[in-house]
Parts: C-alpha cells; sequence; structure tokens
C-alpha cells in the first residue's frame, strides 16, 4: 500500500508516539526495521502517519522498545484498527480543509475537554445562526456552499456531547466574547440563552471572566484542551488564522494546561456565570 498523502492527525500522532518510544528506548529507525522485517523508510513512514501498522508490530515493538505501559499500547492498537471512512466527518473529505476534520476527531476521541475563548463562543455551543455569521463573515468571503457545509459539519460535532455518556466539558468565556454582536442583536441574543441552556446538561461547565477581573490571564487565542483515554494522548488545539494546530509536546501541555487552570481561578463561579450571561442577554 502506498504511503498516505495526508495522514489524519491522529494517524500521525499515532506515528508520533512511537517515535517517541523509540528515542525513549534509545533505538535507531534500522534497529526497529529489522525488529519487524522492513526496511528503515517503512519506520520512517509509520512513525510520520504516512502508512499504517497492523497491532501484532505495534505489540512487538513496544516489547522492543521495553515499554510496559499497557494502557498506551491498547490506545495505539486502537488507533491501529481505525480507517478512514468509517466516521462521519470522513464525508467533508476533499469539502473542508483537513483542519475541521481532525477537530471533529479530536473532539471524538476525548474523555474530557477544556477550553478557554475570547470573542466566540465554544463551536460546541454555537447555534446555527451565530456560526453561519461567523463563516459569512470570513474574507475573502466563501461560496455559499461552503458556508452552508462548515455550519452543517460544526453542528454535527455538537453531537459528542448527546452521547448517554458525554465528556466532560468545562469552558471559559471572557465578557468580549458574550458582547460581541455576532450575526446582530437578535442571533447574539439567541447565542446567549443557548450557553445559558447549556448549563443545565450535567456535564458541561460555564465559567466567565468579566472586564472587572484584575488579573490578567492571556486570552487572545481559543484554546482547546482535550483528554486522551490516557495521558499520552492530551493534545491541546489551538485555533489560528491561517488554520488549527494540534500540540502534544508536554510542555505545551504543562503551559496550556496551567493557562486554564489560572483562568478558571480568575474567572466567576458556574452559577455566578450564568447569571451574569443571562443579563447580558436580556440587555440585548
Amino acid at each position: 500500500m502506498p504511503p498516505r498523502d495526508n495522514p489524519t492527525a491522529r494517524q500521525a500522532r499515532l506515528g508520533g508516539e512511537l517515535r517517541k518510544l523509540r528515542e525513549r528506548a534509545g533505538k535507531t529507525a534500522r534497529e526497529a526495521a529489522g525488529m519487524i522485517s522492513a526496511d528503515q523508510a517503512k519506520i520512517s513512514h509509520i512513525e510520520a502517519g504516512r502508512t499504517g501498522i497492523g497491532e501484532d508490530r505495534i505489540r512487538r515493538l513496544a516489547s522492543f522498545y521495553a515499554c510496559d505501559d499497557s494502557a498506551l499500547i491498547e490506545a495505539l492498537c486502537t488507533i491501529s484498527r481505525e480507517h478512514r471512512g468509517q466516521f462521519w466527518w470522513d464525508e467533508y473529505r476533499g469539502v473542508l480543509a483537513p483542519g475541521f476534520l481532525n477537530i471533529a476527531e479530536l473532539e471524538h476521541h476525548a474523555t474530557h475537554m477544556r477550553c478557554l475563548q475570547s470573542v466566540t463562543m465554544p463551536g460546541l455551543l454555537q447555534t446555527p445562526q451565530y456560526a453561519r455569521a461567523l463563516f459569512e463573515g470570513v474574507l475573502p468571503k466563501l461560496p455559499e456552499d461552503e458556508v452552508e457545509a462548515r455550519v452543517e459539519h460544526r453542528m454535527r460535532r455538537q453531537a459528542v456531547l448527546d452521547r448517554e455518556v458525554p465528556p466532560k466539558f468545562d469552558v471559559i468565556v471572557h465578557e468580549a466574547g458574550l458582547r460581541m454582536r455576532v450575526g446582530g442583536r437578535e442571533v447574539a441574543r439567541g447565542q446567549l440563552e443557548r450557553l445559558v441552556e447549556a448549563t443545565d446538561r450535567p456535564a458541561v461547565t460555564v465559567r466567565v471572566i468579566p472586564f472587572a477581573s484584575e488579573q490578567f490571564v492571556e486570552v487572545t487565542q481559543t484554546v482547546l484542551y482535550a483528554g486522551g483515554v490516557v495521558p499520552q494522548l492530551d493534545t491541546v488545539h489551538i485555533d489560528a488564522p491561517f488554520g488549527g494546530v494540534q500540540l502534544d509536546a508536554v510542555a505545551d501541555l504543562n503551559r496550556y494546561g496551567m493557562q486554564l487552570d489560572f483562568a478558571q481561578r480568575v474567572s466567576l463561579a458556574p452559577e455566578e456565570s450564568r447569571s451574569f450571561i443571562h443579563h447580558i442577554a436580556r440587555d440585548l
């Protein structure tokens, strides 16, 4: 099978974790290739996510790397069993940019999520009207069919919160985002009401950082911290003008984890935040 031209973020993560295990064990790619009767180029493709790898080979490599973390090994084997086309977001491949598929994939597999929003609402809690207003404001202007595809995709992402056992979702929004009249007064009010309704969900917690807070917190970027089935698969997703970026280095996970912890400490309590949002919506 020829190497993949565009591996998914999760496929690339599988390869990246295998590379980390190899490097931690002090083994070369040539030695790893010999262990599974492959050539060095094959190992390079596997570690870049461009080539798949079966469960037997994952287990053989893990043993060769002296990795006895059974939970991590099972998690990597689970990823190896996944195939392109088996998930709903694969319907948008070739329709939307890969970043849209990657964020849906990340949320789908997350065991818990934390996000920090500055001037917009989290995608998992947006109304269709609010999402459409955001996408219609993109410059240069998007074709109408792409706007509709983006809105549809965003609404389908929200199914993760409708599961029988949804992932815990902790949201921190800045007051600036609450007061942005995206789409006009009615759309903005509807979005705030949707945010208040979301707080009725047991798995969702919403906190607000008010303008009155005298403690500075970095909120210029939208940050999503998604917990994996094992800590090694935790991922931070950062929104950027050129597309989303997913980070998994320990230093990055620690940095953004501390940022979210600090933002939570300076935010209002959940009940106070709910009332705060309700008052802003009422005044629109």
